[in-house]
């Protein structure tokens, strides 16, 4: 199997690009890349010192670089030892430029500008953290989202991923024994997805989690019959307070967060067209006009 050295060099913190390379390789089996990484290259001598290690392990180059002469100089340097480098927000910048009919605005991390959105990030951010694991329920209004499984159902790791897209998020994990505070049936801004996974995937993970902590690996938390009850009394729950569930089974966090924001869209628009704000009750949601009596 032939080795490829991938470089992914970028004026910025690399963030885009390393999602555009991981979307890229995604599309490739049976390969052997080894990935180098080079954020922030805003000099000609950064640059310098950059390519005389990409030299020494020869590969293809991927960049995100606006400096015009930092750009030149690389592709020059990449010509003179044979390397392709390319590009990688050339093809998407030009197609905005035409319609747009203005040239880009050639600024390093343009993306990571602390405006509004920034700070709502952060504020999202902080609020997740301190609202994890059903801590802080007193303050679930103030949620976008409140996430709602069993233990391991990858509640918290989705958690964070929403909340680095802006969505103030809270968990409560679903215990037989431990029912969930009552104003988990009550809240109205906030929507409540039930997170469910088959039952043997949840002991495989449970599994792992143990053995990772050093715990015997025997014990109700991965007993068969135990687990399938956690999972149907959870998925029992969801039902009866008409919340939507997404089956995280075969999902990456991306994937499930995706379906998540999915959700909360559909539900946002569904309340920008009728004037409404959205009030839960069991078996499912309904419009409530705005101000009207809780």
């Amino acid at each position: 199997m032939q080795r490829l050295h991938l470089h992914l060099l970028s004026d910025s913190t690399g963030e885009t690009l390393e999602m555009i390379a991981k979307a890229a390789m995604a599309q490739f089996e049976n390969t052997d890349v080894v990935r180098h990484f080079w954020p922030m290259v805003r000099s000609q001598q950064h640059l310098d010192r950059i390519m005389a290690e990409i030299s020494m392990h020869p590969g293809l180059v991927l960049f995100t670089v606006v400096s015009t002469e930092i750009r030149e100089r690389l592709e020059q340097r990449c010509s003179a030892l044979g390397l392709r480098s390319v590009s990688a927000l050339d093809a998407v910048t030009d197609a905005l430029e035409q319609l747009f009919g203005q040239e880009a605005k050639g600024r390093p991390g343009r993306q990571h500008t602390m405006d509004e959105a920034y700070f709502r990030r952060v504020d999202a951010i902080q609020f997740t953290i301190a609202h994890d694991d059903g801590i802080g329920w007193e303050n679930w209004e103030q949620a976008d989202i409140i996430l709602a499984g069993v233990s391991r159902s990858s509640k918290t790791p989705t958690s964070i991923y929403l909340a680095n897209r802006g969505f103030r998020v809270a968990n409560i994990p679903i215990v037989v024994e431990c029912p969930p505070p009552p104003s988990l049936y009550s809240v109205r801004r906030p929507m409540v997805v039930g997170l469910t996974t088959s039952p043997e995937r949840l002991i495989q993970v449970r599994r792992n989690r143990l053995l990772s902590l050093n715990q015997p690996p025997e014990t109700n938390y991965v007993d068969s019959e135990h687990v399938a009850r956690e999972v149907l009394y959870a998925r029992r729950m969801f039902a009866d307070n008409g919340w939507p569930v997404i089956d995280v089974s075969r999902r990456s966090i991306e994937e499930s967060a995706a379906a998540v924001i999915n959700l909360y869209n559909e539900r946002h628009n569904v309340r920008a067209s009728t004037g409404a704000d959205i009030e839960r009750e069991p078996g499912g949601w309904r419009d409530a006009a705005i101000g009207s009596a809780q």
